[in-house]
């Protein structure tokens, strides 16, 4: 099968994001101007560069009522973000926060998860998490769109800052299988890290 991605795909949904898989969440973490917390998971989300480290991710589209996610408006706004991981034993509590709650409600309240101070940036870090990466915005770059209407944007940060569990190191390295991190498929499909092998290059 072949088909051109400016065409109606042949099948449905479009079965793009199943094949560039699997996706990281980014489970981001952020404050808006008046401190209220802000958490969500976006499935369009990678590292990108280690020197400096750098993720990104893109919190495309509009909320119902047809205002910016939270997430995006929030880093504009105050310029910083924490991705906190998310794992086997949080897929019930992450997936929660990707409910389409209004503006202001605190989603990591609403999943029952606990917030931790950061270090270096103020959003709070999801205590329950193994592992987070404090993030100050470097750019939002806004790629094309068919409908001018609807954002689609890219929200690229600098890692200042990384907690990883004591119990993940092991021998001098973090054995991030231990802590079963969950990545997106397509549809409504997740997968998790429970195995791992090496290849060394040649």
């Amino acid at each position: 099968m072949f088909y051109e991605t400016r065409t109606k795909a042949p099948l449905s949904p479009d079965p793009f994001k199943s094949l560039v898989v699997p996706r990281p969440i980014g489970w981001v973490s952020s404050i808006d101007g008046l401190g209220r917390v802000n958490l969500a998971p976006f499935s369009f989300f990678n590292a990108v560069a280690e020197d400096p480290p750098m993720v990104v991710f893109a919190p495309n589209g509009l909320k119902a009522e047809g205002l910016l996610k939270d997430s995006r408006r929030n880093i504009e706004e105050t310029g910083e973000f924490v991705c906190n991981l998310a794992t086997w034993d949080l897929r019930e509590r992450m997936n929660a926060t990707s409910f389409g709650y209004p503006a202001g409600t605190d989603e990591m309240q609403a999943a029952g998860l606990t917030p931790a101070p950061s270090r270096l940036v103020r959003p709070p870090r999801v205590a329950e998490a193994p592992v987070h990466l404090e993030c100050r915005l470097w750019r939002i770059i806004t790629l094309p769109s068919p409908d001018p209407r609807e954002p689609n944007d890219l929200v690229i940060g600098e890692v200042v800052g990384i907690h990883i569990d004591d119990t993940l190191i092991k021998d001098g390295r973090v054995d991030i299988v231990a802590a079963k991190p969950i990545a997106r498929l397509g549809y409504s499909e997740y997968t998790c890290v429970d195995t791992k092998f090496r290849m060394r290059r040649p």
